[in-house]
Order: structure tokens, then C-alpha cells, then sequence
């Protein structure tokens, strides 16, 4: 039991860190935290559409290709993974989000984002790290949580333009800002996830040089786009 509250603390402390550290950029009218429990409640729910889409899919991939073949991780990672998950968490925030009246502020779209994904991540992170240990629970802190983080921040930039481009009437704009927060993330997810899971010392150095690179780019869209907070239209008439 003592082993296990250690296990459980270590899974979800990089979520909770990133969560409260997000929530701290959204200055100009912070999101309710009911809300946003809610959000990670259903990022954490989404998990289970998620996994069965990957084990049905992963069965004609195997059968195609062979599960040790690069193609077979590449159309796993982009295709089959990416699109899951990342599909999945862009439902659930969509759903509760995009006719709420809370959703006022550009900056909205990206708390939102974080809140779905870091539920995904931190029941995901509980399953991996009980299975694994410490070391893992280490590992993952560093890579897989704020990966997670990283994907959703550039869904939820491209949210943002959907909603504000939506406000205005601006029908072709919102439709490229919907395709973007959704196809941009699968792209980076990946990518990131198709370094790792192949067996070369060369996928190894680009994934690290790839994970530096869209950390430091996304938190520093983070703090810009905190600044730059600005509401999604002036008047504006909410559906209940």
C-alpha cells in the first residue's frame, strides 16, 4: 500500500505540475476549475474509445505489414495511435467546450486542450507506471506527460482561431482552424511517437533534437499567446 500511494503521486504529479502551470497563463478571465475537472475527467475517459480503436486497428496493420516491419510503426504511429488518441481528446473538448459560454477568450482553447490531454495522460501514466516502477514513473515525466502537454497546446492555438473565425462568420477560416488543431497534432504525436519505436541509434538523436525543439517552441507559444489574450468577439450571444 505505501509502495502503491508513491506510485500513484509519482504518475500524476507531472500532469497535476503542468495543469497548475497552465491554468496560471490564462490571466484575463481563468476558466472555472469545475470546468476544467471535467475536462480532465474526459480526457481521462477517452482513453477507452482510444485503446479499442488501437487494439481493432493493430490487427489488420499486423497482418499487412508484420509487427516488425517500419512500415507497420509508421502507420501505427501516424495512423493508427496519433489519429486515436489524439482524435478522441478533440471530441471530448469539443463537446464540452465549443458552446459554452465560458469560452470568451482565445486562451480558453488551449486550457482546454491541456485539461482534456493531461487527463488522458495521467490515467495513462497511472497504467504504466504501476506496471513499471519508479523508473518509468521518471521516464515518462520527461517525455510521454509533456508530450501530451506539447500536442495540445498546438491543438488548442488552432481552437482558438476556429472559435474566434466563427464568432466573426469567417466559414472558411473556421474550418481550416478545425483541420489544423486537429491534423497538426496527429503530425507531431506521430512523429514523436515513430522515433521511438524504431530501432536505431539515428531515430534516437532526431527524436531528442525533435522533443528539445517543439517543447521550447510550444512553451514560448505559451507565454505569447498568453500576452496577446484577447476575447474570441466583443458581443457575442451564447447557446444555452
Amino acid at each position: 500500500m505505501f509502495k502503491a500511494r508513491y506510485l500513484l503521486s509519482a504518475a500524476l504529479a507531472p500532469a497535476v505540475l503542468l495543469f497548475f502551470y497552465i491554468r496560471k497563463k490564462d490571466k484575463i478571465e481563468p476558466e472555472p476549475m469545475k470546468m476544467l475537472l471535467q475536462l480532465v475527467g474526459l480526457g481521462a475517459l477517452s482513453t477507452i474509445p482510444a485503446i479499442i480503436i488501437e487494439l481493432v486497428m493493430s490487427v489488420p496493420l499486423a497482418a499487412i505489414f508484420g509487427e516488425d516491419s517500419w512500415l507497420y510503426s509508421f502507420f501505427d504511429c501516424f495512423f493508427v495511435v496519433a489519429v486515436a488518441e489524439e482524435g478522441c481528446k478533440y471530441v471530448m473538448m469539443l463537446l464540452r467546450t465549443w458552446k459554452s459560454r465560458e469560452f470568451n477568450y482565445t486562451f480558453d482553447a488551449v486550457v482546454y486542450a491541456v485539461s482534456v490531454s493531461l487527463g488522458f495522460a495521467a490515467l495513462e501514466n497511472i497504467l504504466y507506471v504501476f506496471d513499471g516502477g519508479f523508473g518509468t514513473a521518471l521516464m515518462r515525466a520527461l517525455t510521454a506527460v509533456p508530450g501530451h502537454t506539447i500536442f495540445a497546446i498546438y491543438m488548442g492555438y488552432y481552437y482558438g482561431v476556429a472559435k474566434k473565425a466563427s464568432c466573426s462568420n469567417k466559414t472558411s477560416l473556421t474550418i481550416a482552424g478545425f483541420i489544423i488543431s486537429f491534423v497538426l497534432p496527429v503530425l507531431i504525436h506521430g512523429f514523436y511517437d515513430f522515433c521511438l519505436s524504431v530501432n536505431s541509434w539515428l531515430f534516437v538523436i532526431i527524436f531528442f533534437m525533435f522533443d528539445i525543439a517543439i517543447t521550447v517552441l510550444a512553451f514560448l507559444t505559451v507565454n505569447k499567446l498568453s500576452r496577446e489574450d484577447s476575447p474570441v468577439v466583443q458581443q457575442y450571444t451564447y447557446n444555452q
